[in-house]
């Protein structure tokens, strides 16, 4: 088991200059945005198995599999964030870790979820009036899941979970982790799906499409298991957040539901059409095509889309930018920019 002041031992900290932002008096509220923990990446430097990182010249690179990514400086830059968020008009953002997730690193995942969900309520804690926090759990373990659950819920103050589209191979519909949902729903805690190493990285590598491709395909496919094998059906309250503007289900929902109720293909679980299911999930606003954001309000209305970024992979401006573009109403475009996430996460 990984030991506490083992992790701390050569740690480099993270950038964190500057005191405490206090947040505008109105504005913005960015749904999912991503930082590093540097006690973390130093600890995967010691690393030669997947998930580690590596250097080279003065980058770093995080490795998946057979997945290489580069770290930008604004991932361990909490006062670069906060400059962003400014600029884009942002008072308050969801922060929580990108991938790799605890699940990965097998006995030690707890350690690992306790490591990375402490990291994001130590930054909360110092800047309260500008981020919330989403835990990590160690999904490799259905016990020590739920007992993460609750500390970072009731301990830590986490509004929400991230719950990767694969959970080290393995996706989120199956039985390991159903007890997740039930305890989501019982609390009122919003889960938000976001994309972890593709399972689909073989046929989608080429031409460095598993970013653009991969990703968005391993949502789609977790998403719809999760509504063909019932589990919205069985946990109709459940808040469940479907990032990037729904991946590409929210275009073949049509062909879903013709397989299932017509055809009578996989609809063993559910009573509905699919995309009735997928009229209660939540979108976020993460595409950068204006288009696909106009589609996805469309589809669940404005009451259920919120303002994401992504950041820092993405510039919160552009996404902002791409919003305002659509001419919403009034009232619809303060529900994506700030209104929805407040009744979400209970701000």
């Amino acid at each position: 088991m990984i030991k506490r002041r083992e992790l701390l031992a050569g740690t480099a900290a993270i950038t964190m200059t500057g005191n405490a932002s206090p947040a505008p008096r109105e504005g913005r509220i960015d749904c999912q945005s991503h930082l590093f923990s540097g006690e973390f990446l130093t600890l995967l430097e010691k690393r030669k198995d997947s998930p580690y990182v590596y250097r080279k010249g003065n980058d770093r690179f995080v490795v998946v599999g057979q997945w290489h990514r580069r770290l930008m400086p604004r991932h361990t830059d909490i006062a670069a964030k906060l400059a962003d968020m400014d600029k884009a008009g942002i008072a308050m953002t969801a922060l929580s870790i990108n991938d790799p997730g605890p699940e990965l690193f097998g006995k030690d995942s707890p350690a690992m979820a306790r490591l990375l969900n402490d990291f994001i309520a130590d930054v909360v804690k110092q800047h309260p009036t500008r981020f919330f926090g989403l835990a990590t759990l160690p999904f490799n373990s259905p016990e020590a899941m739920l007992k993460e659950f609750e500390r970072a819920t009731d301990k830590l103050g986490m509004k929400g979970i991230l719950l990767y589209s694969n959970l080290d191979g393995k996706f989120p519909d199956e039985p390991e982790f159903r007890p997740l949902f039930a305890a989501a729903e019982k609390r009122g805690v919003p889960l938000l799906l976001h994309p972890a190493y593709p399972t689909t990285y073989e046929a989608t590598k080429g031409y460095e499409g598993a970013g653009g491709l991969g990703l968005m395909f391993d949502t789609t496919i977790a998403l719809n298991r999760l509504i063909v094998g019932g589990v919205l059906e069985q946990h109709p309250k459940l808040k469940l957040v479907f990032p990037d503007v729904g991946g590409a289900l929210p275009y073949l929902i049509g062909r879903i539901d013709h397989q299932t109720m017509v055809l009578k293909r996989g609809a063993e679980h559910i009573r509905k059409p699919p995309s009735e299911y997928l009229k209660q999930v939540w979108l976020d606003t993460v595409s950068p095509i204006a288009m696909a954001i106009r589609y996805g309000i469309d589809f669940v209305g404005a009451s259920q889309m919120l303002y994401s970024s992504d950041h820092p992979w993405v510039d919160p401006q552009l996404i902002a930018g791409h919003v305002q573009s659509l001419k919403l109403p009034q009232l619809q475009e303060a529900q994506v920019f700030s209104g929805n996430a407040r009744r979400l996460f209970n701000l």
